[in-house]
């Protein structure tokens, strides 16, 4: 049965002692929380007095991080390595939107990082979605590109995302499903079309690694995920998780993402 997995983004949110009270409140909520592996994702200056204040945390809670480069060290300024994140966290989100958009992160680079978070050891979020919305977003406000758009633009993302790995390696892969239309807009999918996605994330991942290991890979849904709408993801067959931003920094409505996904 595929671990279910929910993931707090906190993104360029929080100040030091926000992070602490923040974590400390996850810490304690989600230690009731059965069935479900949760991830909290902190900025990287928080990671380490994040870890600390889970020391003594639930073993379904880990520690993720934004991001990762792919080089182990050099002179790269600014820049924190999967080397670096080694024995601290157990996740890394790669690919997201945000640093495909704003960094102008190219699939190869995605690659990269995905390789190097799974050589230290750590599970890769790779994070997939519709890039054609950013094309048209002005001229069709928030609506919903076909699914041929979606399926052109997914499928080549984990074609060239993924490039490269073993199966030996598929236990240490997540996919998020990321509508670039969705995220931070407060208009997320529905369910029965984020679920329809995950079908077709789903069909590459058996064509790419066979049925058996496909079906062991979690897929997730982000996209301006609320404890009012999370019912309709957790209900769907194929999604096991989702990637909350907004509603990761709010303990109570955080904890609710958690309990929709236990079992």
């Amino acid at each position: 049965m595929r671990q279910r997995l929910v993931v707090g983004n906190w993104k360029m949110h929080t100040t030091l002692s926000e992070a602490l009270i923040l974590a400390t409140s996850l810490r304690n909520s989600i230690s009731e929380v059965g069935g479900v592996r949760v991830v909290l994702c902190p900025p990287f200056p928080w990671i380490v007095p994040v870890a600390e204040i889970l020391t003594h945390r639930p073993s379904h809670l880990k520690l993720g991080a934004q991001d990762a480069y792919y080089k182990e060290e050099g002179a790269v300024t600014g820049a924190v390595s999967a080397a670096m994140l080694r024995g601290i966290v157990d996740y890394v989100i790669v690919g997201h939107s945000e640093r495909r958009r704003i960094f102008k992160e190219s699939s190869t680079l995605v690659n990269e990082k995905v390789h190097a978070v799974i050589k230290q050891g750590m599970t890769a979020i790779l994070a997939v979605g519709e890039l054609t919305r950013v094309h048209h977003q002005e001229k069709r406000h928030h609506g919903r590109p076909t699914r041929t758009e979606a399926r052109s633009d997914i499928t080549t993302q984990l074609e060239e995302g993924l490039e490269g790995i073993s199966k030996k390696e598929v236990g240490q892969i997540a996919i998020a499903y990321e509508p670039v239309w969705a995220v931070g807009t407060g208009q997320a999918a529905d369910g029965v079309y984020a679920n329809h996605i995950a079908e077709l994330i789903r069909k590459w991942l058996t064509r790419r690694f066979g049925a058996s290991l496909a079906g062991e890979i979690p897929i997730l849904y982000g996209g301006s995920v609320t404890s009012e709408n999370v019912e309709e993801f957790s209900g769907q067959p194929e999604l096991d998780g989702v990637l909350a931003g907004g509603s990761s920094l709010k303990a109570k409505e955080f904890t609710a993402l958690c309990h929709a996904f236990a079992r």
